[in-house]
This record gives C-alpha cells, structure tokens and sequence, in this order.
C-alpha cells in the first residue's frame, strides 16, 4: 500500500489508523514492562500526527478516539478502567484529547497547504509544457517564411535560421531545467556537439545561467563555432579550442581559444558575428577582447550576470 496515495477519509486510511493505534498500543504495553514512569498516552501522539497527514481531519479524529478509549481502558486505569477514574485520570484524558485536536487542525492545515502547493506545481509545468510546444510550432512558422523570403539569399538565410536553431537548443535546456536557467557546460556541448567533440576541450564550475544570459551566451558560443568551422580551427583536421570559463560577483569570463588552425589575420571588416557580439553583450554591460593572434583566435568575454549559481 502507497499511503500517499491514499484518499483522504477513504476505508485504507482508516484501515491504516487502526494498524497505528495498534501499534502504538503495543510499544506503550512494551515500555510499561520496562518502567511504570511512562504517561498512558505518550506513543499514541505518533499516530494521530500520521493518520491525520495520511487522511485528513476525519480520519485524525478517529484517531484521537479510539487511542483515548484504548489508553482509558488499559493504560490510564488498568485495573479498574472506567469505573473509578480520578480527576488526574480525568485531566490526562482532557489534555490528550485537546492536544490530539490541535496536532489534527495543525496537521490538516499543513497537509491541505501541501496538497494546493503541489497541484499549482503540476498546473505549472503543465503551463510550461504547452508554452514550448507553441514556441517551437512559432519557430518552425519563422524558418519556413525566413526560407521563402530569403531563398535568393541562402547566406543570410542559413545564418538566421542557425541562430535560431541555437535559441531552440538552449530553450530546450531552459525547459528542462523547469525555466530556471541553463547550466554554461550544457549549452556549450549543445553549440558544439556538430563538431570533433575530441578536438574541444572546456573547463569550469557548474554555473546555472539565467534564461535571458543563456539564450544570449547561446548565440555568442554559435557565432565562435560557426567563425571557427568558416575560418578557424574547425576548417582544417589539426585545429583545437579550448574554453575555459570562472565566476566572481558580479560577472561570468569566458576564455575562448583556437590552436592548430589555419593562419590568423586581422578582419578588415567588421561582419554579422561582431555586431551581434556587441549588441548582446551590451545589455549585460559585458565586453569582448578579440585577439588575433597567427596561432589562432583568442576571445575574452567578460559579461556581467545577476542571479549565476555557482555551487562549488
């Protein structure tokens, strides 16, 4: 039987309050052999607390019922139970029972808060849930109008539809996360699981970004690979980047570096990769120092980011 799944005043709740007033009627026969300095109704508190949160208010008070009438008739005044009952008897069994009804309203209270607290929880990711579905059957509508409007330019066009690609990875992880954010190793791997994954190499603490940070880092991290497969050391068989990253309060550093690659020179101008750089990062108050050396590029990107979890 999973009692938490049981209903609430159903015929195996009450079944399994009888069986924890039995069970609370044995261990206090068992502690009385040991010692005669045990109250009559000290196991039986246990049981009204747990038949209450299995079962609710009814099911706590029949609980505090028939744990009274057992405790009166063996163990309040064994030998003569309910024929003499003195005043002490008397104030032992008003007290039980005020304090059983107390522990039942406290206990249902809590258990009904509970119950509304997991049932908004359910109607949540179930909110969730159906928002990503709409927002990938919306994406899909977006690349199918950007492939009709822009097929007489397929360089534009498959540089949008790749950035979006890499918005929709990231938002999976954000999804998956239940709209907490997305871990930075997560979303690099996502970026650059289409390429040598044995040519890449990263290193950092787990860090839980922000759902607007991480769909930003996502695009940064697509343009480096996509620079690095056009121009870099994903364009050759012997290239390497290594990305490593740390956090401080209050900004995240990512150290991007290419080796093995074809020889670097300085751009002459500036293309859509940059522009984005600066546009994304500059609502973060983040920065990027391009370096471009002839061994390959590095690229320091420093982003100032409010609510990183970074547990060590």
């Amino acid at each position: 039987m999973n009692w938490r799944r049981l209903s609430p005043g159903s015929a195996e709740a009450y079944a399994l309050a009888t069986c924890m007033v039995i069970v609370a009627s044995l261990v206090r026969w068992g502690l009385g052999l040991l010692t005669d300095d045990v109250q009559a109704f000290t196991t039986f508190y246990p049981a009204v607390l747990f038949a209450t949160l299995v079962g609710g208010a009814g099911v706590g008070i029949f609980t505090t019922i028939l744990s009274g009438l057992i405790s009166g008739w063996k163990f309040l005044s064994p030998n003569d139970a309910f024929l003499h009952v003195t005043s002490a008897d008397e104030i032992n069994l008003l007290t039980f029972v005020f304090a059983s009804l107390v522990i039942v309203w406290a206990t249902d209270h809590y258990r009904r808060l509970i119950k509304r607290l997991e049932d908004e929880e359910k109607f949540r990711k179930l909110a969730v849930e159906e928002l990503a579905h709409r927002l990938k059957n919306k994406l899909a509508t977006i690349q199918a109008i950007i492939g009709f409007r822009l097929r007489e330019h397929p360089d534009v066009k498959d540089k949008i539809i790749r950035s979006l690609g890499a918005l929709s990875a990231t938002d999976d992880l954000i999804m998956a996360s239940q709209g907490r954010g997305a871990d930075l190793r997560d979303i690099l791997s996502a970026e650059l699981a289409p390429y040598d994954v044995s040519r890449i190499s990263m290193e950092g603490p787990n860090c839980l970004v922000p759902p607007k940070q991480a769909l930003m880092m996502a695009l940064l991290v697509h343009e480096l690979a996509t620079n690095a497969a056009k121009y870099g050391s994903f364009s050759n068989s012997t290239g390497r980047i290594s990305i490593n990253w740390s956090y401080s309060e209050p900004g995240l550093t990512i150290d991007w570096r290419e080796s093995g690659g074809p020889f670097v020179t300085l751009p002459t101008h500036r293309g859509f990769g940059s522009r984005l750089f600066l546009r994304a990062l500059e609502q973060f108050g983040g920065k990027v120092e391009p370096n471009f050396a002839s061994t390959g590029l590095i690229c320091k990107l420093s982003i100032v980011l409010a609510g990183v979890i970074c547990p060590l």
